[in-house]
């Protein structure tokens, strides 16, 4: 598939990338806005990231982002073009088909300024650090009621070669551990903009959740040679009772051990590492998969039109312990029943016990049942 890459800068030196599948862009007869005319003060970066003595996790400091953008009314989204009659927005041109750029209120940030010491007041037992990673924005369309799941095949497989060109480029920064790319969808779980994109975080630490993958998986190697993720796409498709779909490339499933109310993981036959391993073939089968799974999402219950979801890539590390990771898609809800949320109250949330409140078989049959 031939997709065409532009590079700019934002008025406050943010990068802004556009990837254009459709003419007269793609031939090249035509060339996205690259001016952004915005009178815009330089980003505040001033994260910082303190160390939990009691969990052994980084916990990033980010009070700046208290003030980012809040459900604005459509006409003010920040993620539409810009076009005549409107303000000025995050994208200066009057059309695109995917963009990505640095998020203006980073959680995580290359610039952010090291703390003046090393530890929290001084005491050995609170270390701390900038938190000095990356946060994109990934803009799926500028059409600002369609979400993800409404897209044709085609513009998923151009956000996934955005995905992939993200990945490979934030795993050559200088100090990233890890990259993540994620989509929040609903206001249900906190989503700000209404506007259909995801986000991708470039970790200069193992988030908690990669760190106890990756003890796991080093200590199946250790018993029986093996790759732990392999081993579970292997079994599953062996058991066949949790299986949603599968094709030449991929198979989705819902874990054994599911824990929300709604969830499928998405995985590659071939073992890779991460987006940037796969193939064409692959891509291409992922676009048509991804667009099925979505799409079952949103007739799981009866009633709800869009389910909120989270759905998020997990790659392998970039450095130490990648030969443990394994690529996977994890695709969630929180919402427990039509309109009813699962919250995490005592157990969950106060000691980390989580109890579903289904299971895996009924969560996987449903997804068969509303399969067209």
């Amino acid at each position: 598939m031939t997709i065409r890459r532009t590079a700019t800068t934002l008025a406050d030196g943010r990068e802004l990338l556009y990837f254009d599948d459709t003419e007269p862009y793609l031939g090249g007869g035509a060339t996205r806005e690259l001016h952004d005319g915005r009178d815009l003060s330089a980003v505040a970066a001033l994260s910082t990231m303190r160390y939990d003595v009691l969990s052994g996790e980084w916990v990033t400091l980010a009070s700046h982002r208290n003030s980012r953008t809040f459900l604005p009314a459509a006409h003010e989204c920040p993620l539409c073009p810009t076009r005549p009659g409107r303000a000025a927005t995050e994208i200066p041109a009057d059309d695109y088909d995917v963009a990505v750029f640095e998020n203006r209120f980073p959680s995580l940030a290359l610039q952010a300024p090291a703390p003046e010491s090393s530890r929290v007041d001084g005491e050995e037992l609170w270390p701390q650090r900038a938190a000095a990673g990356r946060c994109e924005v990934v803009c799926f369309t500028s059409e600002h009621d369609r979400s993800f799941a409404q897209l044709p095949v085609s513009r998923v497989r151009t956000v996934l070669a955005a995905l992939v060109d993200r990945t490979r480029a934030l795993s050559a920064l200088p100090g990233i551990e890890q990259v993540y790319c994620f989509e929040n969808r609903g206001e249900e779980i906190g989503v700000t903009l209404a506007h259909p994109h995801g986000q991708i975080y470039a970790y200069p630490m193992l988030p908690a959740h990669t760190e106890a993958l990756l003890r796991q998986s080093a200590r199946h190697r250790a018993d029986t040679g093996r790759s732990l993720l392999r081993d579970v796409l292997d079994a599953e498709r062996r058991a066949g009772t949790r299986i949603v779909a599968t094709a030449e490339h991929w198979t989705a499933y819902v874990p054994a051990a599911a824990r929300w109310p709604v969830e499928v993981h998405l995985a590659p036959h071939r073992d890779v590492a991460d987006l940037a391993e796969l193939t064409g073939a692959e891509l291409d089968e992922l676009a048509t998969m991804y667009l099925d799974v979505l799409a079952r999402l949103d007739r799981f219950f009866d009633g709800v039109d869009k389910l909120p979801y989270i759905a998020g890539w997990h790659q392998a590390p970039v450095g130490e312990g990648r030969e443990l990771g394994r690529l996977y898609l994890q695709v969630f809800s929180l919402m427990r029943a039509p309109h009813r949320m699962k919250f995490l109250a005592g157990s969950e949330s106060g000691m980390g016990a989580w109890i579903s409140d289904t299971t895996p078989e009924r969560i996987a049959a449903r997804f068969r049942e509303v399969a067209q």
